[in-house]
């Protein structure tokens, strides 16, 4: 291995990880990579190597492994990690690493709701009008007397289910109890957000930022229920398109300007800047865009479709974000259409077994199967998770990239499989309209 190219760190074991491991493999930058611990997607690429043992909240044994391999750049994929403050471990404890994400302070953006929802307020960024609560009678009492339709949020991380949308008063008040009293979501509904229900379509921004900087990858729209037609349980994500039909280019333009630029801005004013990918969850609303929220980290699903499109090299803009140099950096995008299609174990938001066996066909050309919940035992290819792993294709055309995602989705084969039939269905319907 040549001594001046990168020595990677990857933590996670999901389909964003798996993809973020594809991307950077490709890069003249990168030497070699290694997962803690990855999964059976990582396993068989030809430059990263699973690493079985360490946990991802094992700071003191990541910053050791760190220096026994002479890592240069540590990627934490997920939020968990981030919100505990691995950046601020590593800078810490292993100075010469570099850390693509944020702080501990900037990582509560996703780490707190109300710390994000008051930010927004602060910096008069355009989101739906909320309360928080930490006590629930004052919360109770709130719910009964508002004369709009509310989204509860329990404040801490909840692995993306901890939004409910009521239908009625007394879905809401059962869903409060059920958060702030029954703990459904632990300590993370320890205080909730209760906010206007926005009526419109939501999309998702995953921006580059150094702190300074802003560079974004093109809309993604995610399909977050288990059913088609958008029936049934929230889920982590059932797949995505990008680019969304739903926002031309003046409208993302404003989006950069009204909510991403005084994001960063405000995040640097107040001593946290931001250093890493924002992921900003919106609504179109009629009265504009307006935020949800802001995640620290790559989406997922969305990375397995926005890193298909993304022709600049990874590694190349992730120093720039570290090294601050991001303003010197244009971020080229293919220009295609990708979809992802997200198949999950039978029973899936809800209980489901693990361990079942898979067996993978060869995949038409353009696609490429990104592995979330899958694990390598003794050469055969397991189940692990409830999202198991995705079916991702670009084409020239929205509806070429939908039929290939498809036509991927036809070479998994595991019992109890489940998937979404309809993912980018509701782009077609807007245009047929």
């Amino acid at each position: 291995m040549s001594s001046d190219k990168l020595l990677v760190l990857l933590v996670g074991n999901g389909g964003r990880e798996h993809a973020i491991a594809w991307k950077l493999s490709q890069s003249p930058l990168v030497a070699h990579i290694y997962a803690v611990p990855g999964n059976g997607g990582t396993a068989a690429l030809p430059n990263v190597t699973n690493v079985a043992g360490i946990g991802q909240e094992d700071f003191a044994a990541l910053t050791q492994f760190a220096a026994e391999h002479s890592i240069g750049l540590l990627v934490p994929g997920p939020e968990a990690p981030l919100v505990a403050g691995i950046a601020d471990y590593f800078k810490q404890h292993a100075p010469g690493v570099k850390c693509f994400g944020p702080s501990l302070g900037a990582a509560r953006m996703e780490g707190s709701k109300t710390f994000s929802k008051d930010f927004m307020q602060r910096h008069r960024i355009p989101t739906a009008a909320y309360q928080n609560f930490g006590d629930y009678e004052e919360a109770r009492r709130y719910l009964d007397g508002v004369g709009h339709d509310v989204v509860i949020k329990a404040s801490g991380l909840a692995a993306g289910k901890g939004v409910v949308i009521p239908a009625t008063k007394e879905e809401a008040q059962k869903a409060l109890t059920e958060i702030m009293q029954d703990k459904e979501f632990g300590a993370a509904g320890d205080e909730v957000v209760i906010e206007e229900f926005l009526e419109g379509d939501e999309l998702s921004i995953l921006s580059f930022s150094d702190g300074r900087t802003v560079r974004s990858l093109p809309p993604a729209q995610d399909h977050k229920r288990i059913g088609d037609g958008d029936m049934g349980p929230n889920t982590g994500g059932m797949g995505t398109y990008a680019p969304t039909r739903i926002a031309p280019q003046s409208v993302i333009d404003e989006v950069h300007k009204t909510i991403l630029q005084p994001t960063i801005d405000g995040m640097r004013q107040e001593g946290i800047p931001f250093v890493g990918v924002l992921f900003t969850g919106l609504m179109m609303t009629k009265s504009g865009p307006k935020t949800l929220e802001y995640n620290v980290r790559f989406g997922d699903p969305e990375t397995q479709s926005l890193l298909s499109l993304m022709k600049t090299d990874l590694a190349s803009i992730m120093l720039a974000c570290v090294d601050g140099t991001l303003s010197t950096k244009e971020l080229e995008v293919l220009p295609k259409s990708a979809v992802t299609v997200v198949v999950a174990s039978g029973g899936y938001p809800g209980s489901y077994s693990k361990g079942t066996l898979m067996k993978l066909d060869p995949v038409p050309e353009d696609v490429v199967l990104f592995h979330a919940g899958t694990t390598l035992v003794d050469g055969s290819l397991k189940t692990s998770g409830g999202r198991v792993i995705a079916s991702t294709a670009i084409a020239e055309t929205l509806e070429e990239a939908i039929s290939k995602a498809y036509s991927g989705v036809q070479s998994i084969h595991f019992e109890g499989m489940q998937y979404r039939k309809d993912i980018a269905g509701r782009a077609l319907k807007k245009t047929a309209s």
